[in-house]
């Protein structure tokens, strides 16, 4: 279940060291970290609805990119928008820039209207991952 898995993912060990940029450094690989919730979580067969793998690559991307840009727990991002959600959004926001899907979803829910502050930590963090610094 996808959002059986997204729902443990989050809140797993491993999704805590992927929010601390230190991370980017590293080179971990997705079997790896379906491995390490496995360990902490144990398997799960929980759940009937499967998620497509470009579904769950995408609720993948913009749940990272939501917590490394406005520099959140991954938990938190999860307490804002569920998985459930991020899927009914797929469609309609697939094919546009994360950081405009960020900012529709926090609109929708009454969360817009962060400080200029917030530019400036996502280009900050921005630059340090391309530029590796």
């Amino acid at each position: 279940d996808g959002g059986n898995f997204t729902r443990r993912f989050l809140h797993s060990g491993i999704a805590k060291e992927l929010d601390h940029p230190a991370f980017l450094a590293g080179n971990i690989q997705p079997k790896d970290v379906c491995e390490r919730v496995d360990e902490q979580y144990g398997r799960s067969a929980y759940g009937s609805v499967k998620y497509s793998p470009d579904e769950m690559y995408w609720i993948g991307y913009i749940y990272r990119y939501f917590a490394y840009t406005y520099e959140y727990s991954s938990a938190r991002v999860y307490r804002i928008v569920k998985p459930k959600e991020l899927r009914g959004l797929f469609m309609p926001y697939h094919t546009i820039d994360p950081a405009q899907a960020v900012d529709r979803i926090l609109e929708a829910k009454g969360l817009a209207g962060y400080d200029p502050a917030d530019i400036q930590r996502q280009y900050r963090i921005f630059r340090t991952i391309r530029l590796g610094n």
